[in-house]
């Protein structure tokens, strides 16, 4: 039978149901004699190990096949489950994860999990599995004494490695171990790796370069060197990358290399080691319970939903997009010809795709639940390594963005929860001092309004101290002495945005407030959205993020500027005008208008787009007020032309980073509209 056809309801099943292991798991950790909870995270590991056999992926199979033993021995109350076990647990949970990102990457799902596994044995027979630790040393201290290498070499290596030995070359086994504490590992490989690129050449590397990427690696890593210099120096060079906390130099022997001449070529010993193979009976059992598992897969594809690749989704868009562009086209004909039928059947035509434009819009809407799924797990580990007690609430999880937005939002989330917890949240021990809980809360809540979702990260800790922000923005010299003073308690916390920007006193790998938020803020004005910030200094901060629903289709304000036309968001748009040219002041050699009491800037659109001139007008000025954040300015237009939905296109790969300019658009006569970036005129 050709299971392939199923390959993606596997892949997006297994998600499914590893999310709801973890989920279960964090609230096991809170309801540990709640074996309803057990019971249903056994369920979600047994259907899982179902599906995996059927597909073929044993490796997955075996080591859910072992993580549902020891679930099965704390519902049955042989073992008592304690934070020792859910780590094991959710460690399990984090390989399974790995191995199916591997399969929706094309790979085979294979990952060496024989340390996860040894250490769910001792659990299921009733012992710490801290013991495999010690086991762990002792096989390794044994492996160093009995064999001459801790890598194997295929034919190519072995021959790079022999004649750069005979020319006179030293060649060694690094052994580099991180801290244990290390949140940054893949960083500090990428540390080690130039550290060593001005004196050696790297020739391989255990874990490979793309596990080290991918953080799939404990605190060790070895990598084989080919070099003229002192093992002493080398050493120093690495130990001066900060969290390495050993490192340890083998010499390799032209009579070693020859030693190893038997071994399996590109094996490595950690990845020697097998899962445990299914014994007959318990295949048989997978077997059967696959059977199930296909029956239920068939079953939800006959239900009135059905999963659809996203890529058809995009596909069907661009479409559509297309079809947009010709609906303007043929408004404008219509409107030129004046014929009262083409009239109305444009008409016509225009509220059906606009029925069209909801239906496709709402099929990419994607639930934030996917994203705030991965903090969970993240909160709790940043608690642990701080000893700080944190409860997370997540609110509005169900709330729809569009997929693109979901794709690009994660980042700036993360950042901004680290801050949080990192920043804000005080330990327990501070927070008795000040009369509050040992448990500090972080609120997560998304919410609909209007075009937008908003989405707000609330903590109740330190807050944010105007005074320390005012005294490091001088220091710093982001802000004026004179303008310091009359700053608003907003924009005097819109100042940690800026580059660089920090008053943490100790800057940890976590985050250091200000450090990596003007990316954040960047990364959201991008998506066309804004970001601001309230706090009450001992009480707590609220970051609040407001983001359009949908990036590809846009309204807009089309304007004239001479002869050419542009596109402007509404979303950044407060209201247009037409002013009198005595209404234009000058202020410190700057163009301002008063607007309703307020003093803002003049921004020449012809200026800035370097718009040829041939006609102007002497009397009147037409602007369009625009704001980004708390700043506002008025751009001069020559005309405006009308509201309109269009279809924002990328300018392409040979137009990056064109000044204020996001995009552009394709009108109903066939021009070119470029789409203005207010967020970057306004920086």
């Amino acid at each position: 039978m050709d299971i392939s056809q199923y390959l993606e309801v596997f892949i997006e099943e297994s998600k499914e149901h590893l999310q709801s292991c973890n989920e279960n798991l964090l609230m096991l950790e809170k309801n540990p004699e709640d074996l309803s909870i057990v019971n249903e995270i056994f369920r979600s590991a047994h259907t899982l190990k179902g599906m995996s056999a059927t597909m073929g992926y044993e490796d997955l199979a075996s080591l859910t096949h072992q993580m549902e033993n020891v679930l099965d021995a704390i519902r049955q109350k042989k073992i008592s489950f304690n934070p020792e076990i859910l780590d094991v647990v959710f460690l399990a949970v984090d390989h399974l994860e790995a191995m199916i990102q591997s399969i929706a990457g094309g790979g085979d799902g294979k990952r060496d999990v024989s340390d996860v596994v040894e250490k769910l044995k001792l659990i299921e027979n009733g012992k710490s599995p801290l013991a495999a630790e010690g086991r762990k040393e002792t096989a390794a201290a044994r492996i160093e004494e009995t064999m001459p290498l801790n890598i194997s070499y295929d034919e190519y290596e072995r021959t790079v490695l022999e004649q750069s030995k005979e020319q006179g070359f030293q060649i060694y086994e690094l052994t580099i171990t991180l801290n244990a504490d290390c949140l940054l590992k893949a960083a500090r490989v990428y540390m080690v790796f130039s550290a060593l690129e001005n004196t050696a050449e790297v020739v391989k590397s255990v874990p490979s370069v793309e596990r080290l990427e991918e953080e799939q690696f404990d605190q060790t890593f070895t990598v084989t060197i080919i070099t003229n210099e002192e093992p002493a120096i080398i050493e120093k060079q690495i130990m001066t990358v900060s969290e390495v906390s050993a490192v340890s130099l083998t010499p390799l022997t032209l009579e070693s290399l020859e030693a190893a001449r038997g071994s399996v070529p590109n094996a490595t010993h950690d990845e020697a080691v097998s899962v445990p193979v299914l014994q007959e009976n318990e295949k048989n059992e997978l077997q059967n319970d696959a059977s199930k598992n296909n029956h239920q897969s068939h079953a939800k594809q006959n239900s009135k939903t059905i999963r659809v690749n996203i890529e058809r989704l995009d596909i069907l868009l661009n479409l559509f997009e297309e079809l947009v562009i010709d609906r303007g086209r043929l408004e404008q004909i219509s409107f030129d010809l004046k014929n009262q039928e083409l009239q109305e059947t444009v008409d016509r035509m225009s509220r059906t795709t606009s029925d069209l434009q909801n239906i496709i819009l709402n099929m990419r809407m994607v639930p934030i639940e996917t994203v705030f799924n991965r903090f969970p797990r993240m909160v709790r580990q940043l608690a642990r390594d701080l000893h700080k007690k944190i409860n997370l609430e997540i609110r509005g999880a169900e709330t729809e963005l569009d997929r693109t937005v979901i794709d690009e939002i994660g980042d700036p989330l993360v950042h901004l929860i680290r801050n949080s917890i990192d920043h804000g949240i005080e330990t327990p021990e501070i927070r008795r001092s000040r009369g509050k809980s040992e448990e500090g809360t972080v609120i997560l809540k998304a919410y609909h309004s209007g075009n937008h979702v908003f989405i707000e990260i609330e903590d109740d800790g330190n807050g944010i101290s105007r005074d320390k922000v005012l005294q490091k923005a001088l220091k710093n010299g982001i802000v004026s002495p004179q303008n310091a003073a009359a700053l608003s308690d907003q924009q005097v916390y819109e100042l940690i945005f800026a580059s660089g920007f920090s008053t943490a006193e100790k800057i940890s790998d976590i985050s250091g407030r200000g450090v990596g938020l003007d990316v954040v803020k960047n990364t959201i004005e991008n998506l066309g959205g804004n970001v601001s910030i309230d706090s009450i200094e001992g009480s707590g901060s609220k970051f609040s993020i407001q983001l359009p629903l949908t990036l590809s289709i846009i309204s807009v304000l089309l304007i004239e500027v001479q002869e050419e036309k542009y596109a402007i968001p509404l979303n950044s748009i407060i209201e247009t005008a037409i002013i009198k040219k005595e209404d234009i002041l000058l202020a410190h050699n700057q163009k301002v208008i008063d607007f309703r009491g307020k003093i803002i800037p003049l921004l020449y659109l012809k200026d800035l787009f370097q718009v040829p001139v041939s006609k102007e007008n002497d009397e009147y000025t037409s602007v369009i007020i625009v704001r980004k954040g708390e700043k506002i300015a008025a751009l001069v237009v020559d005309s405006f032309i009308g509201q309109q939905e269009i279809v924002l296109k990328s300018l392409g790969d040979y137009f990056t980073n064109v000044f204020a300019i996001s995009g552009a658009t394709i009108l109903g006569n066939g021009q070119v509209a470029l789409v203005v970036d207010c967020n970057a005129l306004l920086k």
